[in-house]
């Protein structure tokens, strides 16, 4: 598997270090596991970033297939899962959401192209912690 990293010059940002590692560890952990549901000739997850305005955007992306419109429109809902019983519980990625909406004032959006891919896009504002303090 080959991981391309295009980083872009990021400030510091005030955040929940480990709940952040949370959200990247689902978010590729996914992309894995969609690699082994898939056979992908050269299976590649891309991670950019770069500052726009006063918000950090992290995208993360796979070559994996992607998933359908109906898959796609439920993978942040409480329990739902994809994966085989006893293979996942569904609580990942929702999780993920939810640390970014409630606790960094931030954001996480899915698109994916059946056939290409799927890319996660995470946006935090720099500087904005949901009326947290530290």
């Amino acid at each position: 598997m080959e991981v391309v990293k295009a980083y872009g010059g990021l400030p510091a940002v005030l955040c929940y270090p480990g709940q952040l590692n949370q959200v990247f560890m689902n978010i590729l952990a996914n992309a894995v596991d969609a690699f082994d549901e898939r056979l992908t000739l050269k299976p590649t997850i891309t991670i950019f970033t770069e500052q726009r305005e006063s918000n950090v955007l992290i995208r993360i992306s796979d070559n994996a297939g992607g998933m359908p419109e109906s898959v796609r429109a439920q993978i942040f809902k409480h329990a739902y899962t994809t994966k085989a019983v006893g293979k996942g519980t569904g609580l990942g990625l929702s999780i993920a959401r939810q640390i970014m909406i409630e606790k960094h004032s931030g954001d996480l959006r899915c698109t994916s192209t059946l056939t290409k891919g799927t890319e996660f896009s995470i946006v935090l504002p720099v500087g904005a912690i949901a009326a947290q303090t530290f």
